[in-house]
Order: structure tokens, then sequence, then C-alpha cells
């Protein structure tokens, strides 16, 4: 500070030269961290031509003079000048100077044979700067959050052509570092928050290629073959292994051995000690112990996947291999296996093979809200999260239905429906840590009714007019089942109350006769055409026998069956009403027999002209009232009544059985038909002969 004039420097800030200028905000940067000399340069009227200076420079004087200003600041001096125009002035020239380096990055490695400096395109040509200025990374992924929705894209603009170029052209062992140091320092949680925000238009294009640049690292990943002699592949194997804590399995192991093998001697129980546990990869899950040829289909980024569960939460896959060596092998379940189709099932779900010109076509169809929040998968970018979220869930789903080896693949498929649900379902702004709780506590009995909806509009897809053929035969089939076990119902009887004035109408002396009776038995004939009843004093110990019962009815005279049990969205020649249960009662009605028809003499010869030439002229009547005991009671009665005269039944308790009847059968040819079996084309199979089976 000592060979620096103060007050001459102030005056050179203000000369018409550039040169002058120049030169002396060069000098201003290297003194203005003082804060003594700041002291006196603010004295000497220096910050206002320095602001000055800030705001009208360009080139290297602006340079010097942002550094000066930003160092003024830095010994807390020289507030008073930031107002609005300097902020926005900064600001512009951020903004510029970030377009630059997109369009330095950008720029094609293969120039013009004439171009000067070829190195001086794409990620080559920043990474000299970013290693004297290791900050520069941090800067510019700070500015995701700003509220400059322009310097934000600006900035994650860049970001995108420095990862682009990185892949593109660095080698295997160097763009994976350069991506891992941008995760680092919070890039995924940036991006992540922008996907989420409400001003996602103004980042669409950027946000996008994000994206789709996620999708080209995974990919990247996955076309990566495990390769054991590469020292990165060779150490994450070496770090599952090691996180199994394989130690304490080994001893178990060797326990075993010696309680098999006493006369071994101390020599050969050393050289066991150094032996590797025979199942040594099988116990983590694994189908063989040639680990390196089960990620054939998910590369290493299935190898990435594993380790990082295993790293993460090392306790709990220790715990579980503890508990899984209890048991036989056949029950075990295979870590390994599962966390490798969790990779699978989210590479698929996410449409990971999908080309960025898929993405950039559907971009340019989107122009609404709604359509960008299809188009945006927030939780792509936190694929390790959901890798492990995913993988738990399997584990509580192979414990929940003590599932066994040959039940992997029907667990994996359970799994692939719950992503595809929850993952699938969740809103853009729908935050990772809900999908992560939903995933865990998803009821497994949800899941297959969900799985069974499925498996039904995969096939009605596929075979849509053959399935409505089946639902309706099966419909039928369940129907006609109903009305066997309704009729089945009245065949076996039942005991009704009675109350004052109910009973048969057809007779009143035979009414007035058993007017003390408390109780009526009712009963279906065996040639279903008949309804035959009696009045007692009390319940016996036995059913009646059906020729005790005094009085029938001809089902051929019942002109309709009336009841006020509760028949929603039915409907019926039947009052419908709600009652209380206590209330609820069956009202047969017909056509009072004539005398000739009454008696067991009746010729029946003549029963059909009778009752057509007495119908026109008769009156209908009450024949029979019946009280149920239970609501399940009335639905078996009153629906066995209409069904027995080719009536729809009515009750929801019928309804619903029929409904399941039906539907299980559906689900069982389901079931038990592959999605590309040829069951509707093509000659049958020949019927199975039944010799041998019960």
């Amino acid at each position: 500070m000592e060979n620096v004039n103060v007050a001459e420097l102030v005056e050179r800030l203000g000369s018409d030269e550039d040169a002058v200028r120049k030169m002396a905000v060069f000098k201003l940067q290297g003194n203005i961290g003082d804060p003594s000399f700041a002291d006196l340069f603010i004295a000497e009227g220096g910050l206002t031509r320095l602001k000055y200076l800030t705001l009208n420079a360009s080139g290297n004087t602006l340079a010097y003079s942002l550094t000066s200003f930003s160092r003024l600041l830095d010994v807390d001096k020289g507030w008073e000048c930031v107002d609005v125009e300097l902020v926005e002035r900064v600001i512009n020239i951020l903004r510029g100077a970030m377009s630059i380096c997109v369009s330095v990055v950008s720029h094609p490695h293969a120039g013009g044979r004439n171009s000067p400096q070829p190195d001086m395109f794409g990620f080559r040509a920043l990474k000299p700067a970013i290693a004297i200025y290791p900050q520069f990374l941090e800067m510019l992924v700070s500015r995701l959050s700003s509220a400059d929705h322009a310097l934000c894209a600006n900035a994650l603009q860049l970001i995108n052509s420095l990862m682009r170029d990185s892949i593109t052209h660095d080698s295997e062992a160097e763009w994976p570092k350069f991506i891992q140091r941008l995760q680092d320092l919070g890039v995924i949680r940036a991006v992540y928050n922008l996907m989420q925000d409400s001003a996602l238009q103004d980042l669409a294009h950027p946000l996008l290629e994000f994206q789709s640049l996620t999708k080209v690292l995974l990919r990247k990943w996955k076309e990566i073959p495990l390769n054991q002699e590469k020292p990165e592949h060779r150490r994450a194997l070496k770090g599952i292994h090691l996180a199994s804590n394989q130690k304490g399995s080994e001893e178990v192991l060797e326990k075993e051995k010696e309680s098999t093998n006493t006369t071994s001697n101390a020599a050969d129980d050393a050289k066991r000690s150094k032996r590797h546990h025979p199942e040594k990869w099988r116990r983590l899950g694994f189908e063989s112990e040639s680990p390196a040829t089960e990620f054939y289909g998910v590369g290493f980024l299935g190898m990435m996947d594993l380790a990082d569960y295993v790293r993460s939460h090392q306790d709990e896959f220790q715990k579980m291999l503890l508990e899984q060596s209890t048991k036989p092998s056949r029950q075990r379940c295979p870590i390994a296996r599962a966390s490798l189709a969790v990779t699978s099932i989210l590479y698929e779900h996410f449409e990971v093979d999908k080309s960025e010109m898929d993405d950039s076509k559907n971009y340019m169809l989107m122009d609404s809200r709604s359509s960008l929040d299809r188009l945006f998968r927030p939780l792509l970018l936190h694929w390790t999260r959901l890798h492990v979220a995913g993988l738990q869930a399997f584990f509580r789903m192979w414990k929940a239905t003590a599932a066994e080896l040959d039940d992997l693949d029907k667990l994996i498929e359970l799994v692939r429906i719950l992503i595809e649900s929850v993952v699938g379902g969740a809103a853009r702004t729908k935050d990772v840590q809900d999908v992560e709780e939903e995933l865990a506590n998803y009821e497994y009995a949800r899941l297959r009714e969900l799985q069974m909806e499925l498996l039904e509009l995969t096939y009605e897809d596929a075979w849509g007019q053959h399935l409505r053929q089946v639902r309706e035969e099966l419909h039928h089939e369940a129907l006609q089942f109903v009305k066997e076990q309704r009729t089945r119902c009245l065949l076996r009887g039942a005991w009704f109350s009675l109350e004052a004035g109910s009973g048969s109408k057809s007779d009143p002396v035979t009414t007035a006769k058993a007017s003390n009776a408390s109780h009526q038995y009712v009963q279906l004939s065996h040639n279903r055409r008949y309804l035959h009843f009696g009045e007692f004093n009390s319940l016996g110990e036995r059913a009646p026998e059906l020729d005790a019962l005094p009085e029938k009815i001809d089902l051929s005279a019942v002109s309709s069956v009336v009841s006020n049990i509760s028949a929603p969205d039915n409907t019926s020649t039947s009052t419908v009403k709600t009652a209380p249960r206590a209330a609820t009662k069956i009202t047969i009605h017909g056509y009072a027999p004539s005398s000739t028809s009454h008696g067991q003499g009746h010729n029946h010869s003549n029963s059909k002209h009778h009752r057509s030439t007495s119908r026109s002229t008769a009156k209908e009547i009450i024949l029979l009232v019946l009280r149920p005991s239970s609501h399940s009671e009335a639905s078996e009665w009153l629906d066995g009544l209409l069904m027995l005269l080719n009536q729809q039944p009515i009750t929801s308790e019928t309804t619903k059985l029929i409904d399941l009847v039906g539907n299980y059968g559906l689900k069982i040819r389901l079931l038990n038909v592959r999605f590309d079996d040829a069951t509707f084309a093509g000659e049958a199979p020949p019927v199975p002969g039944r010799g041998g089976v019960g």
C-alpha cells in the first residue's frame, strides 16, 4: 500500500483514456482487500467512480472492476452503492458469460481444418479454467436456486452442455468422476426442486434436456458389462461381499463341519479356516458362484444399485442374511436377484431406452401445464431411493406370503405392478418421501386386487370379444349355481314365526282353527312344484316330515312374490322398501284354487284348462305370508321363490353372490391361460381321461 497513492489512483479511475482506467482498476483489485486501504479509497471518493466503471465499462476494465467491488464487499464496505441497477448489471453480465460458455462447450469438436484453436471447444476448453477456479462448478450449481429464471436456465443449460460433452468425449474412467462431482454438489436436488416448481414453463427446455441426459447416463451404465478385471468393478463386488459380514456365517459353517467330523487335526482346521464359504455368493441371493454373469441384463447399473443398497442399509442387509441362514435354501430370500429385478423394473417403467428425439418431439406437442405434468418425471432423478424402496417392498411381500424360490417370478411381477401404480400414478409435485412411504405401506391384499384388475384389462384388450363371451357364459353359470343353492334352501325347509292374522288366506276355516299357533314350517316339495306348510304351537326338536304338513300351494297358481326387503338398484314386480329386520316379511300372492283342484283327487289333465279360465275371472289373493328371522334367510327364500318363478333375484346379497362366483370363475380361467396362448385358435387339446382321478 505504501507504493500506491490513493488520491492519484482515484483520479486515474475517472480518466478519459481507457488504458489509464484499466491500469488503475488493475492496481485497485490487488489492494482493495486491505480494510485500511478501503477506508482511504472511500474517503477520497473512489467508490462512486468504481461503481460507474462497474455499470459502464467493458472488457478487462469491467472484469477488474467486478473483482475490486467483490473484494470491497468482502471487507464489509461499499454496501451503500449496492442497488437494483448494480445487481441487474451483474446478473446480465453473468447471463451473457454463461451463454458464451454454453456456446463454447456445445460447439462440435470436429471443426474446420483452418480452425486456429481446436482445443477451445467442448468441455476441454473449460477444464483449465475449472482447475484454476475449482469453486466454479459449485457456483454454477448454486445458480439453480436463483429466483431469476433466465439466469437459472442459463446455468442449467451450461451444466447440461458440460455433462453431454463429458459423457460423449471423456474416457470411461473420467466422465463418471465428473458426474459424481456434480451430484456431490447437489445438482440432483436442485433440478428436482425446479421440476416440481410452479414456474416449470420458463425452464422447460433445459429441464427436459437434463431429464434426457439422466436417461443417457442410466443407459451408459447399463451397457457397461460387469468385468471383474476392472478395478472399480472388482472393488464394488468386494464391497458387497465384505458388507455381508460373512465371517459370522463362516464360523457357523465351521461349527457344523466340526460336529460332523471330530477327527480333524489342527493342521486341517487351520487350512479350513482360510477356505472360502462354499456358498459365498449364493448366500447373498445370486443363482451361482459366478455373480458377474448374472448382471448381464442390467450391467454396471445393477451393480451400482445393489452396492448402494448394501452400503446405505448395511445393518438391514446383514440382519436379513442372518435370518435367512436359518431357513432351508428354497425359503431364503434371493436378495441379489431381487435387487437386479427392481433395477430392471425401474428401467422399463421410466422408458430409459426411449430416445431423446422422442422426448423432444413430445415437448413440441406439449403446450399446456397438464401436458408438461405428464412429460416431466422428477422421480427419475431419485432413482437410487426408488430402487431401495422397491427392494424393501419385495422383502416385505416375501415375508408376508412365506414365499419360496419357485415364487420369485410371481413376486417380481407384484413389485412391477406396485411401482407402476405408486410411482407411475404419482403427480409431478408429489415428494419422493411420500412415494417411499406409500411403497412401504401398500397392502398386499389391495395389490392382489389391482393385479387381477390389470390382468382382466390386459386380456380385455387382447381378447375383448372372446372375453365378453366368456364373462356372459360365466354369469349365466353363476346364476344357475345360485338358483340351485337358493332352491335347496327351500327344499330343506325352514321355521317362520307367526303373528295374528298371518298364514294362509286361502282357507278361513283353517286360519281360525290355527289361530293359537305361533310358528309355521314351510318346505318345497321334492318335485319343486308345491310349497307345503303347516302351523304349530311350538318349535319341534325335529323338522316335521313333508307328509305331516297339511297345506300346500301350487306354484303355478302364484302370481307374484312381494317383500319389503331392501334391494338397491334393482327393479322387479316386488315391492321394494327398507324396513327393520324384525318387520321383514315375504307375501306370496296368487289365485285361490277351485274346490275341485283343492282336494287330493284333482285331475291333472284338466288343470291347465282350469287355470286358464279361472285366472280371467278369479281375484288375486294372499296365499301365504312368511316372516324370516334374519336378512340372510329372507334373501334365500325371496330370491329362491322368484327364481323358481323364472324371475330375476332382487336382493343385494344374492346379487353379490352371483358376481362373486362369476368373478372367481373368470379369474381361475385367466390365471390358467398364458397371454400368448392360442386358446381361441386352432384345434382344442384332447380331454384327459378320468383314470386314477378320485
